[in-house]
């Protein structure tokens, strides 16, 4: 596996060399890079398998390098300090990251992860995801992936998300059902920012697909589709005034 690391700082590239010299004695081919301009060269010299990319960089960001390459088709990791706005779209995006300081065993996590995605065609339209979210007033779209596919969605055409178990069923409008093998927690804190309410322990509303509120078995809301999702007692004051206020 060829190995590419991005970042301005020399003593994290060389740390993140040794513990993957360390985990991973077969990976002998790492090169380095310390700038926007540098990381571009290196890529299409070096035609990396793995690209481990720093966000803040000296010339520009990591998302610069992205925006000048087409159609990528490195496995990508980010390494970054804490930035919640990044984060959430590398989560929408499906996208590997690492917090600094790196910890060893989740690089060797993240590597390993890499590894088994690497015929993984899809990098291309996970980063233009990424980019996408980046942008203000832009589409949203979120990648969803389960044992056989993955899937680009747009949130707008989310119906509703529902627990079974460690695992969320999405419910999307022309669309089959896709399953996940994240909680609902996970895609609740995702898209509450984009409308979307918790009605129930085990369902996640896209309020913009309501169509009414039943008072039926101690409350339910119709959505578009004809789906039908209860509401629970503790959370039914607090969804019949985020319809109200939202004239829903």
């Amino acid at each position: 596996m060829r190995i590419l690391l991005i970042d301005n700082e020399a003593p994290l590239r060389a740390s993140l060399r040794s513990i993957i010299a360390q985990q991973f004695p077969a990976f002998g081919n790492i090169e380095e890079a310390h700038s926007v301009v540098t990381g571009v060269e290196k890529i299409m010299s070096f035609q990396p398998d793995l690209v481990l990319l720093d966000i803040e960089l000296d010339d520009g960001t990591g998302f610069d390098i992205l925006q000048q390459l087409p159609h990528p088709s490195f496995q990508l990791i980010f390494t970054t300090a804490f930035n919640q706005y990044a984060i959430q779209a590398f989560r929408f995006s499906a996208l590997d990251y690492l917090l600094k300081p790196v910890n060893p065993l989740e690089l060797y996590q993240a590597i390993q992860r890499a590894a088994i995605q690497m015929k993984n065609n899809n990098i291309a339209k996970q980063v233009s995801v990424l980019l996408q979210q980046l942008q203000h007033g832009t589409e949203k779209k979120i990648v969803l992936k389960d044992v056989d596919a993955t899937y680009f969605i747009k949130t707008a055409d989310i119906i509703y998300c529902e627990a079974e178990g460690t695992y969320t069923k999405f419910f999307i409008a022309h669309s089959n059902p896709v399953t996940v093998s994240k909680n609902l927690k996970e895609y609740e804190t995702l898209l509450e920012p984009e409308g979307f309410i918790r009605t129930h322990h085990s369902c996640l509303v896209n309020a913009k697909k309501v169509k009414k509120f039943e008072k039926t078995d101690g409350g339910r809301l119709l959505l578009d589709g004809g789906y039908s999702v209860p509401v629970s007692q503790r959370k039914k004051d607090m969804v019949l005034k985020y319809l109200e206020y939202n004239n829903i």
